[in-house]
């Protein structure tokens, strides 16, 4: 009788929308035996396979970040961290750190979550980051890349974002009308398309938009 080998999953950003969706998938799922968790502070919860990492993002210590697959949910907006360059820090910087250091350290899978529009060409600046981070991470070569872009996010945040509470009641009430591309989407969608795509074997690169995500 032959056993399947440990696997361990390691989330960056699993305080924010998607990111804390997306962990307690994982701890509930077969699929993983560990997940580590990369925190500057302690989650309210705790479940046997879930193993917190106190975490210093901008002096990351590259032996934290042994992992078979790392999901990646990292972001922030320009509001919230104050200036573009430390927008460019939480979502570009310590994405790519942390897929650097996970490659050396074995990592065969790495998923992120950037948004629709991600363009490195972009004028618009947060696309423009976003199809940075996304360029780089190809670069990496790892075996597996997962590149989802979700249009706006639908479910409960933590932080009150007025702006985006009206948008996605407009972009609700429109639905019907909206390409499914553009329209809103739950988040507890992207947390369970990261999930299921990460098992399918994958190899390479492969981009799943928001009209794609519609279907987890």
């Amino acid at each position: 009788m032959t056993t399947s080998p440990l696997k361990t999953a390691l989330i960056a950003g699993a305080t924010g929308l998607i990111g804390d969706l997306l962990a307690h998938q994982l701890v509930e799922s077969a699929a993983f035996d560990r997940v580590k968790v990369l925190t500057r502070k302690a989650l309210t919860w705790q479940h046997p396979r879930l193993q917190e990492i106190g975490f210093d993002f901008d002096h990351p210590n590259s032996l934290l970040l042994q992992a078979d697959t790392i999901f990646c949910c990292l972001g922030t907006t320009i509001k919230k961290a104050g200036s573009k360059d430390a927008f460019r820090k939480v979502d570009y910087q310590y994405p790519l750190d942390i897929a650097r250091l996970g490659l050396a350290n074995g990592a065969t899978q790495f998923a992120i979550v950037t948004a629709m529009g991600a363009d490195a060409t972009s004028s618009i600046f947060y696309n423009q980051v976003k199809g940075e981070i996304e360029r780089d991470l190809t670069a990496l070569n790892y075996p597996t890349l997962l590149v989802f872009r979700p249009s706006l996010l639908l479910g409960n945040r933590a932080e009150n974002r007025l702006g985006e509470r009206i948008s996605s009641g407009v972009m609700r009430l429109f639905a019907p009308l909206i390409p499914a591309r553009y329209r809103a989407i739950n988040a507890s969608q992207v947390a369970n398309a990261m999930l299921q795509t990460s098992q399918q074997g994958l190899t390479g690169k492969h981009i799943f938009e928001s009209d794609v995500l519609q279907g987890y």
